[in-house]
């Protein structure tokens, strides 16, 4: 997870826009032949563009921008078992 990159998806992009690059990305692991490298840059887009889309339902729940995507990272930072 990467918060400049969220916040630059989030910026630029609508809720459709990156739900359908989800998807797209999510069909591309599927395919058989992906190599554990790039399923590993997969799965960080992906994290990236879901983490996009919950900071855009923060802020259309009120939050400013700053204020969203601090609650969105401080939530995965606190998900994290820190044993």
């Amino acid at each position: 997870m990467k918060l400049p990159i969220i916040r630059h998806l989030q910026r630029n992009n609508t809720v459709d826009e990156i739900e359908n690059t989800i998807k797209v990305l999510e069909s591309f692991t599927d395919y058989n032949g992906v190599k554990d490298e790039e399923m590993d840059v997969v799965g960080e887009l992906i994290t990236n563009l879901c983490g996009a889309v919950e900071v855009h339902q923060m802020i259309a729940n009120g939050m400013s921008d700053r204020d969203a995507a601090n609650a969105f990272a401080q939530k995965v930072l606190g998900s994290i078992d820190r044993n």
